[in-house]
Order: C-alpha cells, then sequence, then structure tokens
C-alpha cells in the first residue's frame, strides 16, 4: 500500500510538472509549439502510465487480501450439526462437485442425480452458486458499466417496470372554487432477456491434467468474452437482440450540449453539460469518456486558470473532472464530427436485468477428430435506461 501512495503522489507531482510547463510555453494566442506539445505530452504519458502501474498494484492488493484469508477456523466447541448452516440445492458442495466432474466427463450414475437439481431447459446445467459468483466477479472486473448501474435479477418472462412520465400540478383556487384535477401519468418499461453466448475449446490432454485448474481458467476467459460484449451493449446497443445502450438514439440519454467544434471540447461546453443535468441527479453524477476524449479535456482550465481534471491521491478512488468521477471505456465513442463523446449522469438509473443462472455445456462429439472438447457458455440479459433525463452527452458538432 506504501508504494500505491508513493506512485499516487509521484504522479501528482508529474502532472504539476506537465501543468507548470504548458503553461509557461503557451505564446501570447494561448498556444504552444510543436516542439514543446511533443514535450508536453511525453509528460502526459507518463502520468497516464502511472495510473495504470496503480490499477495494476490496487487489483494486485485486492487479491493478495483475498488468498491470505484463512482456509479454515479453529473448532473453539464441540461439533454440532447445523442444519440451517448447511447449503442446499446448487450452493451444496455435492452440487459443486458433481458439475465440475461431469465438465471433466468423469460423471457416474450419483454424479448424474445430484446434477438433476441444477438442469435447465436447454439442456445444460445451471453453474454451482460458488462459481456463479466468481464468473459475476470477472464481469465485474471487464465491465466497469456494472459497477454504476443497478442490477436485478429475473426468473422467467419479462420484467415490468412502472415509470412516473409527467406529475401533476398545484393550482391557486378562488375560495370554494373548484379544485382542478391533476394527476400523474406513468409509464412501463419493459426488460427481456437477450441471450448472450460464448464457445471454447480445450485439449482433451489439458482438460484431463488434475494440474489443470478448469474452474479459473473458465471463469476468466468467459468472464472477459460475456464481459466485453455486455459493455459494448450497454453503450451502443441497439435494442435489437441486444440490450440499449445509454447513446442510443430512442432509447438513451438526452443531449445536454453540442460542441462548436467536430473536433474540440472546451471548458465552457463541460459546463454546460454539467449543469444541463438536474441538480438532483448530479450528486451521484459520472462522467464517462474515451481515453483520447480524457487526454484533449486535460489540457483544459476554469475561469481560475486552474485545470479541470484532478489525479486522484486516494487508492481505489477515480480521476475527477469539476470534483466528479470519471471513468473510461472503449466503447464511448472518440472526438470526431457528431459522435456522441462525453456521458454525464447517475447511472443507476440504467437497469441491468439478469435471467436467473448461467448455463454451461460441454461437447464431447462435436471436436472429437481433433481431439478437443468444446465449452458453451450462455447468459440472458437485458439492460436499459429508465429514466433519461438521468443521463446527459456532450455531442460533437456535425
Amino acid at each position: 500500500m506504501n508504494k500505491i501512495l508513493e506512485l499516487r503522489e509521484k504522479r501528482a507531482k508529474a502532472w504539476e510538472t506537465a501543468k507548470n510547463f504548458l503553461d509557461s510555453r503557451r505564446g501570447e494566442n494561448g498556444l504552444v509549439s510543436a516542439e514543446d506539445n511533443s514535450t508536453y505530452e511525453k509528460m502526459e504519458t507518463e502520468v497516464i502510465n502511472l495510473g495504470k502501474e496503480i490499477d495494476r498494484l490496487e487489483k494486485q492488493a485486492a487479491i493478495d487480501l483475498e488468498l491470505s484469508k484463512a482456509t479454515s477456523a479453529p473448532l473453539l466447541e464441540k461439533p454440532q450439526a447445523d442444519e440451517k448452516s448447511q447449503k442446499t440445492g446448487r450452493a451444496s458442495n455435492e452440487y459443486k462437485n458433481a458439475f465440475w466432474q461431469v465438465m471433466r466427463n468423469k460423471a457416474g450414475f450419483e454424479v448424474k442425480n445430484a446434477l438433476q437439481i441444477g438442469s435447465d431447459a436447454e439442456g445444460g446445467y445451471l453453474t454451482p452458486d460458488e462459481f456463479e459468483h466468481t464468473l459475476v466477479e470477472a464481469l465485474e472486473e471487464e465491465d466497469i458499466f456494472r459497477g454504476l448501474a443497478n442490477t436485478i435479477q429475473t426468473s422467467s418472462g419479462d420484467r415490468k417496470i412502472p415509470v412516473v412520465a409527467t406529475k401533476g400540478d398545484a393550482s391557486w383556487v378562488d375560495e370554494e372554487g373548484a379544485i382542478p384535477e391533476s394527476d400523474d401519468s406513468f409509464k412501463q418499461v419493459t426488460l427481456s432477456a437477450y441471450k448472450l453466448a460464448t464457445m471454447i475449446k480445450i485439449s482433451e490432454e489439458l482438460l484431463n491434467d488434475s494440474a489443470f485448474d478448469l474452474e479459473s481458467y473458465v471463469a476468466k476467459e468467459f468472464g472477459r468474452r460475456i464481459g466485453t460484449k455486455e459493455e459494448e451493449a450497454f453503450f451502443v446497443g441497439d435494442g435489437t437482440g441486444k440490450p440499449t445502450g445509454i447513446l442510443d438514439a430512442t432509447g438513451g440519454g438526452q443531449l445536454g450540449k453540442t460542441s462548436s467544434g467536430a473536433t474540440s471540447i472546451s471548458f465552457d461546453e463541460i459546463m454546460d453539460l454539467f449543469y444541463s443535468l438536474k441538480s438532483p441527479y448530479r450528486k451521484n453524477a459520472t462522467f464517462l469518456m474515451n481515453d483520447s476524449t480524457v487526454k484533449a479535456i486535460r489540457k483544459l482550465k476554469d475561469g481560475g486558470g486552474q485545470y479541470i481534471w484532478q489525479p486522484s491521491m486516494v487508492a481505489g478512488t477515480p480521476d475527477t473532472i469539476l470534483n466528479r468521477p470519471v471513468l473510461t471505456s472503449a466503447y464511448m465513442p472518440e472526438i470526431s464530427a457528431g459522435n456522441k463523446t462525453v456521458a454525464f449522469g447517475d447511472f443507476k438509473y440504467y437497469w441491468i436485468a439478469d435471467r436467473q443462472g448461467r448455463s454451461f455445456k460441454r461437447l464431447n462429439e462435436l471436436f472429437a477428430v481433433t481431439g478437443q472438447v468444446g465449452f458453451v457458455a450462455t447468459q440472458r440479459v437485458d439492460g436499459k435506461l429508465i429514466l433519461p433525463e438521468a443521463v446527459k452527452y456532450l455531442q460533437q458538432k456535425a
């Protein structure tokens, strides 16, 4: 942790040095020469690289902390069977062991009997509870959106969410005058379940090797693939066969500001975007943008001559713009004509509906001639922005 703090302090000093250099090299027109700009970009790259190293060390620290936990607890009293604490169904050790025996093709009759608990309608087996939690953790590492959005579980059918479309008003009335009617109007937002699937192949030799950690490999690889496609859909999905993204033209957020330039962003435009969002949403709002957009915004100053981007000095805390957290995603568009380059809002109003369970199948015959075994993972998920006014975006001039 001391190393992380040291790097954070080093990054903050490097950023101050870069800012001072940029300020000292500006000409009367406010611009810098090509040579000075090249020097500044090298200094800025150092700041970016230090940030990436801090992220890596924080993830390593979290893993070390998890692995350092005790794997067993001392017995301080006479052991007694506690029926309430015993896990049942897909959370039981019996089901977990049977699941991985089938994945390795070492199943007997007793194993298949145990797996009847988690059979799904498509012929696969629902993952055991512990493994499903591992997979969700992998999704959250790959998909920054899940950490911001509101996630719910659905078992079957569509999930209908009531939303207040318009609110009634009070009116001034004369003495003994009639009170006019003014009712709230409601609408429904429906969350369905779109299917997301992927397949991997593993050689039979590797699969039968007891030293090969099948559980960790499958969790990490499926998590990476599914998380990547999920995040893309949550940003730019069109709602056709996939979730509706926050930047979708019909189901996404609202326009907060249009930039005056097709390939540039000014401080005033960021400020206009900030205040285009209603104050109740600003309290929990986050900026989302591409890495290249952050690079452009790093050079912007407020009216007092202070840079609006500030590096974080606290472990686990993101950098800020206008004192609000800023996160980056490769699926936010880069600065280009007509693109929606910056999103700002309270993303808890984006709801993700996970259909209960993720199904796995083992394919024995399909790749038998090549000595491989296939594994298929499927997930059913949907996502929509429930209140469009909770998210505003900056769009470049066309």
